[in-house]
């Protein structure tokens, strides 16, 4: 599986964000990966569901509390990754 990347919407954005766009993804796709590393070294057969709920939890715990607050994932993204993780990918 290639690393998980976070793309924000520049349509959804307010111009402050859109100012910020290139390091906010930056730093939401370092904690999504983070995440991914994590989860996937101590993977002991959860369910997808439960692997994408700690993606979102691990990911958001590795972000300022602003930044996690205003994060809303693509779930079908969020589960393309957990999927990755439950296959062994």
């Amino acid at each position: 599986m290639a690393e998980p990347h976070v793309t924000l919407d520049s349509g959804d954005l307010s111009p402050v964000e859109a100012k910020l766009q290139g390091p906010l993804e930056a730093q939401l796709t370092s904690a999504l990966q983070a995440a991914t590393e994590k989860i996937r070294h101590r993977y002991a057969g959860e369910p997808v569901d439960a692997v994408s709920a700690q993606l979102v939890s691990e990911t958001k715990a590795g972000l300022h509390p602003d930044i996690a607050a205003g994060w809303d994932p693509d779930p079908a993204e969020i589960r393309r990754v957990a999927e990755a993780i439950a296959a062994g990918r």
